[in-house]
């Protein structure tokens, strides 16, 4: 069986290396694409380039002398591509097609941040080109949820992508958008690994704070995975395996108007066990009824472990004509993990088999209309569908316990889009979703069953105003959207700013502000649930015992930028109400409350970026104060919020030397808050808390490195080849991610939580 799906395995990824032998490359020896010089030039002339992507998307131009004027330059790419390039004031260059005069000012960028592939743009988001990412500590190939926690104010409490925290929140706080699909399953391997195969992706932008009144949801933030609009020129593939998963894509251009792209990611952690998916496993499953049965009874063992993973997706891109652009998308995410227990009761051998699966299904139809150069329409239709189910057996009480979390989510989705002239554009459009979500709970021994599905219908409308100044030193965005939750009957509307003004060509201010709500949440019922691997389950708010969550935040920043080097600080303060206990993951004493609260944070957010030469280093900063506010709790005093991490620093640098690439970084944070217990430690049956949060663990450090040689296999073909080398945790810092205590027979016991320690990962990829 091993050896079929070897052959199965290898079989894959000679099919993606082998569409170089279908299409012939055009050849263009003396020409290279104009977005791969562009970082050189910007060097060069101190200047910095602002574009929409698809402008120069394919575009090659003929290298120039050293030594021609920025001027001479400039007109004569002019001359050779159908490309506008405009100088305004004396350092930005915005490039433009000369039949479209006016600018796609959301995807204008303004300069790097940290890595090549990260950017940044005028309204404040960031933005990751998987295909451009050169290379961060431990992370060699653009694992999209573990890069963004490189940047300021965005990390993981806990290690994981199915975890990330921006500005203090936790992650069913963020909307996390794939092709505009709103996704309920981000993580591979149960949270280590991102379950969206990046070099499937156009580029992946994050947004913390001024968020377009077009979205709802995402109290905390917004993550966008977006996928190519229009088919490319030419065919695009690759594939790739590490010590986790093998997989490919390949882009096939049908003709002029239609493309296909499919991608497929697998693990072969059932193939072979690697040192990665070694460390991986242990992580990851520690402390769960996978690992606790030998602890529980001497007479029970764990055999047979089986775990994969997969995900394949799909997407068809038709122009019908210059006009009219229809795209449909498809996704599959899926995890499954299996495994037996044996036990001997009553001299009889009794053997039975538990597991867990987790899937998100996605797909979308959208049609974009361009009935004028200054009028569009956008008509979307998407599904999502998530599911978790868990069986989890107890030989030893003749126990069964089937765990199911189903959701279904519908949406219709009409935008348009309005150039009033040069300056001023308006955005107007409709949304409507339907969320049905079923909780299933089935115990064989006492005999209990709950089945429980909710649904909720929810409206919204919207209008947004933009405003470009002539200078492009002054950039308004005015929104506000109007959303109507029908099963709780509530409307709220929520105004959205997002204010830029450029003082000098080196400085500039942003002012942001928002106010959002959602009405879907994840909550922890016992934190043994669903194995104690994906204990989370997704709910729908009721306007009683889960209410609808609210958020307002405001923020000002302040961006210097010159000679290669950048400095960026922004204070926020951000506020959610509404949140729950069960939704916090309290292991303390409220770990059994059911109570209604809120949240506050505060902070600040600084990076530090330069270059010389090949040498790239920067440092992100984050201090920040995280209480929580609950009125029945704690004597109605606030105290430290779960995640509260008072300070977060990261120092990374990269160099480059000929094709080879080296990135070495450290990270540091304060522990996070923890709940000690006191003197007798046992009172009345129950362990004696001290007061909540008011310790902290240890503190956290880790130390990562990675390198990467690139080789050119064939130029005429374009075929490239990339070879990885990653280590995470490069001196095997044992830190502790949580800690907790349990009590057995009137005896506390104490818990802790391990994060990773020494992980290599060795990765190879081809591309053409």
């Amino acid at each position: 069986m091993i050896k079929k799906r070897v052959q199965t395995l290898f079989t894959f990824l000679f099919f993606f290396l082998s569409f170089q032998c279908i299409i012939a490359q055009e050849n263009q020896e003396n020409k290279i694409l104009l977005s791969k010089l562009l970082p050189s030039i910007e060097k060069q002339y101190d200047v910095v380039f602002s574009y929409a992507d698809k402008f120069i998307e394919n575009v090659f131009v003929t290298p120039q002398q050293k030594t021609i004027a920025l001027e001479d330059l400039l007109k004569g790419y002019e001359t050779e591509t159908n490309l506008r390039f405009t100088l305004i004031n004396g350092r930005y260059i915005a490039i433009t097609v000369f039949v479209d005069q006016i600018q796609e000012l959301d995807e204008i960028y303004l300069t790097e941040y940290i890595a090549s592939g990260i950017s940044t743009n005028r309204t404040g988001q960031v933005t990751v080109k998987p295909k451009n990412f050169g290379i961060l500590p431990g992370v060699t190939e653009p694992d999209v949820l573990l890069t963004i926690q490189a940047l300021p104010g965005i990390s993981s409490i806990n290690e994981t992508v199915s975890n990330i925290n921006i500005r203090g929140g936790t992650n069913d706080q963020n909307i996390l958008l794939w092709d505009d699909i709103k996704m309920y399953q981000s993580g591979h391997f149960f949270g280590l690994i991102s379950a969206f195969n990046p070099y499937f992706l156009d580029k992946v932008t994050v947004t913390k704070n001024g968020t377009s009144s077009k979205y709802g949801d995402g109290v905390s933030g917004m993550i966008q995975m977006q996928l190519d609009e229009h088919p490319n020129d030419s065919l695009k593939a690759g594939a790739g395996l590490n010590l986790i998963h093998a997989d490919g894509f390949a882009k096939i251009q049908l003709n002029k108007k239609m493309e296909v792209q499919v991608s497929a990611r697998r693990s072969i952690t059932d193939l072979i066990e690697t040192p990665t998916y070694t460390v991986y496993f242990d992580r990851i499953f520690q402390d769960t009824d996978i690992t606790n049965n030998n602890q529980q009874t001497n007479s029970t063992t764990t055999t047979n472990r089986d775990f994969h993973f997969y995900d394949m997706s799909t997407k068809l891109i038709y122009d019908i004509s210059k006009k009219d652009n229809l795209q449909f998308s498809f996704l599959n995410i899926f995890n499954d993990l299996s495994y037996t227990e044996e036990g001997t009761f009553n001299n009889r051998l009794q053997t039975v088999n538990s597991g867990i699966t987790q899937r998100n299904l996605a797909t979308g139809l959208t049609y974009n209309r361009e009935w004028s150069p200054s009028f569009s329409t956008q008509v979307q239709l998407y599904t999502s569908n998530y599911n978790l189910e868990a069986t989890n057996f107890d030989i030893t009480n003749n126990q069964r316990l089937f765990q199911e979390n189903d959701l279904a989510d519908s949406a219709f989705k009409f935008h348009t889009k309005y150039r009033i002239n040069e300056n001023f554009t308006i955005q107007n459009g409709y949304q409507f979703s339907e969320i049905g979500i079923t909780n299933i709970q089935d115990v064989s021994n006492p005999r209990f069953r709950s089945d429980r599905k909710d649904v909720m219908r929810n409206h919204a409308i919207y209008s947004e105003l933009n405003y470009v100044s002539d200078s492009y030193r002054t950039m308004i965005n005015v929104g506000i959207r109007g959303n109507r939750y029908g099963k709780i009957d509530e409307f709220r509307f929520e105004p959205r700013l997002n204010f830029r003004q450029q003082f000098s060509n080196h400085f500039s201010v942003l002012v942001l502000g928002e106010y959002k709500s959602q009405a879907i949440s994840q909550i922890i019922d016992l934190q043994n649930d669903f194995l104690g691997i994906e204990k989370r389950r997704w709910t729908l708010a009721n306007g009683t015992s889960v209410p609808l969550i609210k958020s307002k935040q405001a923020s000002v920043g302040v961006q210097y930028s010159k000679n290669n080097l950048l400095i960026s600080a922004e204070v926020y303060i951000k506020e959610v109400d509404g949140i729950t206990t069960r939704s916090q993951g309290f292991q303390n004493q409220f770990q059994f409350v059911n109570a209604i609260g809120s949240y506050t944070a505060k902070g600040v957010d600084v990076l530090f970026n330069k270059k010389w030469h090949d040498f790239n280093v920067w440092m992100s900063y984050s201090v920040s104060k995280n209480d929580y506010g609950f009125t029945s709790l704690n004597n109605g005093n606030p105290f430290p919020n779960n995640i509260d991490i008072t300070h977060n620093v990261t120092l990374g640098g990269t160099y480059t030397y000929k094709d080879f690439e080296f990135s070495l970084g450290s990270y540091y944070r304060t522990g996070r808050p923890t709940t000690s217990i006191g003197v007798p430690e046992v009172i009345n049956g129950d362990i004696n808390y001290n007061s909540p949060n008011a310790s902290t663990l240890e503190d956290y450090f880790r130390t990562d490195f990675s390198a990467t040689y690139r080789l050119t296999l064939s130029k005429k073909d374009k075929i490239n080849s990339k070879i990885g080398l990653s280590i995470w945790n490069v001196f095997d810092q044992q830190n502790i991610l949580n800690e907790y205590y349990n009590l057995d027979n009137q005896v506390v016991s104490q818990v802790q939580n391990q994060a990773l320690g020494i992980t290599p990962n060795l990765s190879f990829r081809v591309d053409f």
